[in-house]
């Protein structure tokens, strides 16, 4: 496991305060405000602890992403018990700074049962293995990344058909990416889960300026708004997993990507959906 991953799995150990109360950190990065995949990732971290029935796994969140994080402040992650019932647990968090909330999150949990199954088939990429990591694609860009070109990553993200910067001059509705964590993980499938909704965030809001011939190296302004994702089928974060996403829309300001998340041999895992603010920067 690289020490980047262990940074993150320790980023998203959070310390309990009080019952239903976690506390969350930020790492000493050099950032304006918190990433969003962080905090959705440490608020799925504090529902799940606060849900007795270890069969019980997350199968849906959905999210709000309210004030920008302070990096430089710890989170508060107040956990509502909302209900426990025969078959689902429903969870409710809060996520608060400085006295106010900056995220809030629902979170659904359900045990493992038999019952139909359809799914729609993976897209045909390119293999993982014959695609260059980021530093190697991005060693173009190295001088407009800055520091951010160097900094230590935990999740090994593979773009499929070239990186953004390369595309944007060609307008597309589509981007796909192959990912997983940087490291072997331990047989905690929460942790899994935790960890992939902390990469799903990761991209995703990018695929809306494609159509655009855009990228988020240009003057535009982007943060996300909401968030959902469904979790479908067994996965595990530090196998390769492709991501599929495309933008339906974009309008008002905001812009819509959806995203499915196959395992290697062609599970349906997760889908996605993320609803993002973008403006154009004006001079």
């Amino acid at each position: 496991m690289s020490d980047t991953l262990q940074g993150l799995i320790d980023l998203l150990d959070l310390e309990p305060i009080e019952v239903n109360i976690f506390r969350g950190r930020s790492p000493q990065e050099n950032r304006q405000r918190v990433f969003g995949g962080q905090v959705a990732g440490q608020a799925l971290v504090a529902a799940s602890r606060t849900v007795d029935d270890r069969d019980r796994r997350v199968h849906s969140i959905h999210a709000y992403f309210l004030r920008p994080g302070d990096p430089t402040a710890p989170i508060l992650y107040d956990v509502d018990r909302i209900r426990d019932g025969r078959s689902f647990s429903t969870r409710r968090v809060v996520a608060i700074q400085h006295g106010q909330a900056i995220f809030n999150l629902q979170a659904s949990f359900h045990a493992p049962e038999e019952g139909m199954s359809y799914q729609t088939q993976m897209p045909e990429v390119v293999a993982p293995d014959t695609l260059p990591d980021f530093k190697t694609r991005m060693a173009p860009h190295k001088e407009m990344l800055g520091e951010w070109y160097d900094r230590p990553r935990p999740i090994d993200v593979r773009y499929v058909g070239g990186d953004p910067m390369s595309r944007s001059r060609e307008p597309s509705d589509r981007q796909q990416v192959w990912l997983r964590a940087d490291g072997t993980l331990p047989n905690d499938p929460t942790l899994h889960a935790c960890i992939v909704t902390y990469a799903s965030d990761m991209t995703l809001l990018d695929t809306t300026l494609l159509p655009h011939g855009l990228n988020w190296t240009d003057d535009v302004q982007m943060a996300s708004l909401d968030h959902a994702m469904w979790f479908h089928r067994p996965f595990r974060a530090d196998e390769w997993l492709l991501y599929d996403q495309s933008t339906p829309t974009t309008s008002h300001a905001r812009g819509l990507a959806t995203g499915s998340i196959y395992t290697r041999d062609g599970q349906l895992a997760i889908s996605v959906v993320q609803e993002g603010l973008i403006r154009r920067e004006r001079s």
